[in-house]
């Protein structure tokens, strides 16, 4: 398992002075990356080896959003690898161990020259190091699109949404869909669903579906076709 610390920053509140599921989402972004540089296994080696994890799904469920000042523990632990597919959890927690958030994630291991999956060797897994599975309710990776939906104002690519593989970073998209949630929708769940990289200048359709305690953003390419759906669950108390 690796973990390190951190304190809630100003920078990553909402206007409540609670920590925003994109901070989030970020703060287990970084787990994983700075795990990964420090067993060597960090961006450089993947770039000498042609290689990068694609993110296949998130779900992320929060039990409180610590506030600015909190101090937390964030950590994430690989459960698992099978051919190409690579199985990780994460949380946040407080100082004294009390969960704030789990997330479970999908990844998908791919030679950066052919776009084609390639299997986890041994000595990549051993580098990981893969513990136990976190205790959590596992949602499916697949999420239904519900009929119907509200296309909104097209998204274009800009350099900003795109990370050091140059294409829409995760964590970016599910930025894009957050926008589209009405006011007050506290996320109690988050689900994601990558289905293709988005890179830039490419124009994205966003669809929009919104119940009273659900919401489901997909954000398509121009032929319809999902680059990433996006499900929010609502919790009232958080």
């Amino acid at each position: 398992m690796y973990t390190f610390d951190s304190r809630i920053r100003y920078s990553e509140t909402d206007s409540e002075g609670k920590l925003t599921m994109a901070s989030l989402l970020n703060y287990f972004q970084d787990c994983s990356t700075f795990h990964s540089e420090d067993v060597q296994l960090g961006v450089d080696y993947f770039k000498e080896q042609h290689l990068v994890w694609v993110l296949c799904s998130w779900q992320i469920v929060v039990e409180r959003y610590p506030r600015f000042g909190e101090s937390v523990i964030i950590g994430t632990q690989p459960y698992g690898m099978k051919g190409f597919m690579g199985f990780r959890n994460f949380f946040m927690t407080t100082e004294d161990g009390k969960y704030l958030a789990k997330a479970n994630s999908i990844w998908s291991l791919l030679n950066t020259d052919t776009g084609k999956p390639v299997s986890v060797s041994e000595e990549m897994a051993l580098g990981y190091g893969i513990g136990e599975k976190l205790e959590m309710e596992y949602a499916p990776r697949k999420i239904a699109v519900p009929e119907g939906g509200i296309p909104r104002e097209v998204i274009v690519v800009k350099q900003h949404h795109l990370d050091t593989n140059h294409h829409v970073n995760n964590g970016r998209f599910v930025d894009m869909a957050m926008d589209f949630l009405p006011s007050g929708f506290a996320i109690g769940q988050l689900r994601a669903e990558y289905k293709k990289q988005a890179f830039l200048d490419d124009l994205l359709m966003p669809r929009v579906m919104v119940g009273e305690d659900k919401a489901v953003v997909s954000l398509t390419d121009e032929g319809g076709a999902p680059y990433v759906v996006v499900e929010f669950l609502k919790k009232e108390e958080l």
